[in-house]
């Protein structure tokens, strides 16, 4: 099926909408087209001085015409982007739900321009190719009706021109700019993760000295990019320099028809203008053309996150264990990881500390990235906060979730107290990131969505950050509680190792230290350091409070 094919299917429920937009796009056209041939007639008769009576008639039509030709093209506007916004938002929501199952695509620019980008090239397949392309039709067809009312030659010279207009010159757009379109798409998604490489990833570059070369990539493919759009624009203006020409070459093929059949001077020019009209509504499939050729791309893209492949068996893409894993984050450049190797028994507890840079972000999203994505989830760093209710955050975790669950994921991470509290509970809006809760809440309500997304191995990335120790203890036991399969934790806070089956000391992306958290505190080396310095600094704590 053509991604045309699979992206109409979502406007099903419009049709009436669409075909409304449609009726009045013609409708519009066809005004214009008659406000053109009767304003022509007016001033040739009037030119004659008859009585001011015979002219009565055309002169309130002129004055309709031009009235209706706007309230036409405002509703069928509103009608139009009425259905399409309707149609562009249920398209958005299901792109966005098979990329929240695609990590290697969800946490990249991709994932930007698809959702915005190449998701907006589904509203300028209907608004710009298929209502103006069906409305060009029929005013061509009624345009043909009535020169042929008026003269037969006159109608078979205008069919002519528009067979030129309406179908030679758009195979011809489409020819002309289809290769460099299909570039287009691909390259603007690049860019779009290049530059969010650039803002968010500018430590991470500085820190490795890999700034430059992101540089010099993102600058080669926005002017690739530069060069492809100026290119584009050429062949289009060549395209409409052609569509000129042939609008005139027409009126002037139909003007000598109709002298040749002996029409009468004043329907010579209604033709004259009608025709001019005529053939600029028949270009618009021109526009159609190039712009379906542009979006073809980016059609595809959407089309292949519409429909996701059924659910699968996925038991066996389950890690059971990490095997010498090497991470760089450039050729030839220090490693992030060095070698690293992690087992990952079912249902044991793993913690993962080290020093800042030492490697446990990396190594989490190494395991996230290495299963299937209902086999690995939970929180980690870069966990967003959309701007959403509570509900909808939390649904990220598990569509179909009852008010239930919703409660037991909330009271584990310590957040059903503060929802109850909220005049609109589940509605309450949390704001652009999160902005309208403290730091310690946006933490505990992404925590919620990872225990409400029970995968079969929970991996989290400080979950308790932001709160403070004896709440921070509260919640990461209740979690760890809660958890019926393996649980992999990064964590600075190494009080809540002590029951823990394993842990993993890191540093400089190599293991230096593993075991139990009771051999770990007796062992000389970095993890009985830092649990001193812990312990010291929390008596000094609960001897201030």
């Amino acid at each position: 099926m053509s991604p045309e094919r699979r992206v109409l299917r979502l406007a099903r429920p419009y049709l009436g909408r669409l075909l409304l937009a449609g009726v009045l796009a013609a409708g519009t056209e066809l005004a214009g087209l008659a406000l053109m041939a009767t304003a022509t007639w007016l001033l040739i008769t009037a030119a004659g001085q008859p009585p001011v009576a015979a002219l009565t008639v055309a002169i309130v039509s002129v004055r309709a015409l031009a009235i209706g030709r706007g309230v036409l093209r405002y509703t069928e506007r509103l009608a139009g982007h009425d259905a399409v916004l309707r149609i562009i938002t249920e398209v958005r929501a299901r792109a966005f739900a098979t990329l929240a199952g695609r990590r290697e695509q969800a946490r990249s620019g991709d994932a930007l321009s698809r959702l915005v980008s190449d998701v907006d090239a589904v509203q300028d397949l209907l608004l710009r190719v298929l209502v103006p392309g069906a409305a060009a039709s029929a005013v061509g067809v009624l345009a043909l009706a009535g020169a042929t009312a008026i003269s037969l030659p006159a109608a078979l010279a205008l069919a002519g021109g528009l067979l030129v207009a309406g179908v030679a010159l758009p195979a011809a757009a489409t020819a002309l700019t289809r290769r460099t379109a299909d570039r287009v798409a691909p390259l603007r998604a690049a860019l779009a993760a290049d530059a969010i490489d650039l803002t968010h990833g500018a430590a991470d570059l500085a820190a490795f000295g890999a700034t430059g070369t992101a540089l010099d990539a993102a600058s080669g493919r926005a002017r690739e990019l530069a060069a492809l759009e100026r290119r584009l624009a050429a062949a289009g203006w060549a395209v409409d320099a052609a569509g000129v020409l042939i609008a005139g070459a027409t009126s002037a093929a139909v003007v000598a028809a109709a002298l040749s059949a002996s029409v009468d001077g004043v329907l010579v020019g209604v033709l004259a203008v009608g025709t001019l009209a005529a053939v600029e509504a028949s270009l618009a499939l021109v526009t159609a053309a190039r712009q379906h050729t542009e979006l073809r791309t980016g059609l595809r893209r959407v089309a292949d996150l519409l429909d996701p492949p059924p659910l699968e068996d996925r038991s066996g893409d389950t890690p059971t264990a990490l095997r010498d894993v090497t991470v760089r984050y450039r050729p030839g450049g220090p490693p992030a990881l060095d070698g690293v190797s992690l087992e990952l028994p079912p249902g044991h507890r793993i913690g993962i500390v080290g020093p800042s840079g030492a490697g446990k972000s990396t190594l989490l999203r190494v395991l996230a990235e290495s299963a299937a994505p209902s086999a690995v989830g939970g929180l980690l760093a870069d966990a967003h906060v959309f701007h959403a209710t509570v509900r909808e955050n939390l649904a990220l975790g598990r569509a179909g979730a009852t008010d239930d669950d919703l409660a037991a994921a909330c009271a584990t991470a310590g957040l059903l107290d503060w929802v109850r509290e909220q005049p609109d509970g589940w509605d309450t809006v949390v704001g652009e990131d999160g902005g309208q809760l403290s730091g310690g809440q946006r933490q505990r309500l992404a925590l919620a969505r990872a225990v409400l997304l029970d995968p079969a191995v929970l991996v989290l990335d400080e979950p308790t950050e932001g709160l403070d120790p004896s709440a921070a203890d509260r919640v990461l036991a209740a979690v760890v509680a809660s958890a019926r399969a393996t649980v992999v934790l990064v964590t600075h806070r190494l009080r809540g190792l002590a029951d823990f089956d394993h842990v993993v000391v890191l540093d400089n992306g190599r293991v230096v230290q593993q075991g139990r958290h009771a051999e770990l505190v007796e062992a000389p080396g970095w993890y009985r350091d830092q649990w001193l310095a812990q312990e010291t600094a929390e008596r000094g704590y609960l001897s201030a409070a």
